[in-house]
This record gives structure tokens, C-alpha cells and sequence, in this order.
């Protein structure tokens, strides 16, 4: 389940994307200290052009999903996952795919995008993987440069008509 994040949960959205696993996949690999996390919220809760929903699997919140540059039918998006807590229980692989499915749906179906698009780092190959299982398609890498690091960066797209449709019974 996807909903709108709130105030109460600005601090468990810095404790998820510090989260070591999280930071190793991400473009900004530091630690989001306390200061950075409220400045980014304050500025994200007021912006109309993006949304932050928390992920919520059997009532815990497992993760975020950032859909941002909402602009008439295009946006970008990304998120991250409780992963410490979804290894734990052993539940990280289908809450991925439950993620990747409600966000989806949300981008084409609430928002009514046509087209999503997002990135991802070159070395991720397990989600690289698992975005050409949702219909992603890659375009051209690129070279930045980000925490005193070269990181090698993946555009990533998804056309409405592309999309995989949830199966019904």
C-alpha cells in the first residue's frame, strides 16, 4: 500500500535512505545528517511538482517512493526500501515487487503519466534486472560526479503502453 507521506514520518525517511544498502546504490552515497533531512523535506513537502509516499507492507512502513518533476504527463521517480528490516523477515524480493508494481500503477493510473523515467547506477545490476522485468527501458550512460566519487549513471523510461499489467483472477 502507497500513501502520502507525513510529518511523522520525515524521520523514518532519513533512517531508511541512511541505511547502508540504500546509501551503496544511490547517487549521494553520504549520510543525510539531521539538518540536510529538514531542509530537503521542507522544500519537497511544498513543491506541487513531486510526492513522497511510504510504502507500507502488513502495517510497517517498508519503504519510500519519491515521484518528482511531475510536469503534465512525464515525471521522474525512485525509491528505496526498509532493506535491513525486509532481509530480516525475509520479505525484501516480493516487496520489491510489490513496490515497483504500486508505484507503477500510481505514476499511470493516479497521476495519470504517460511517461515515467528515473535513474540507476551502472553497477546495480539486481535492479537493472528487475526494471527491464517492469518494462524499463535504459538509454545513453553518463559520467558524474558525486561525494568525491565517479559514478556511472543509467536514464531510465517507461511508456503507459509498456507497462505490465497486474494480473487479475
Amino acid at each position: 500500500m502507497l500513501r502520502r507521506a507525513t510529518e511523522h514520518d520525515v524521520d523514518t525517511i532519513r533512517r531508511l535512505r541512511n541505511q547502508q544498502a540504500n546509501r551503496d546504490v544511490s547517487i549521494t552515497s553520504h549520510e543525510i545528517t539531521a539538518d540536510e533531512h529538514a531542509a530537503w523535506w521542507a522544500k519537497t513537502s511544498a513543491d506541487p511538482t513531486r510526492r513522497v509516499l511510504i510504502y507500507e507492507r502488513a502495517g510497517t512502513t517498508a519503504g519510500v517512493v519519491n515521484f518528482f518533476d511531475i510536469e503534465g504527463s512525464t515525471a521522474a521517480w525512485g525509491f528505496f526500501l526498509d532493506a535491513d528490516g525486509l532481509a530480516e523477515r525475509g520479505e525484501t524480493l516480493p516487496a520489491w515487487i510489490e513496490v515497483m508494481r504500486d508505484a507503477s500503477s500510481y505514476a499511470f493510473d493516479d497521476l495519470g503519466l504517460e511517461v515515467l523515467t528515473g535513474e540507476v547506477l551502472e553497477h546495480n545490476t539486481v535492479v537493472r534486472q528487475m526494471n527491464r522485468r517492469f518494462r524499463f527501458t535504459e538509454g545513453t550512460p553518463e559520467i558524474r560526479y558525486a561525494d568525491g566519487r565517479e559514478v556511472t549513471v543509467i536514464p531510465i523510461s517507461l511508456r503507459k503502453q509498456d507497462r505490465r499489467h497486474q494480473r487479475t483472477s
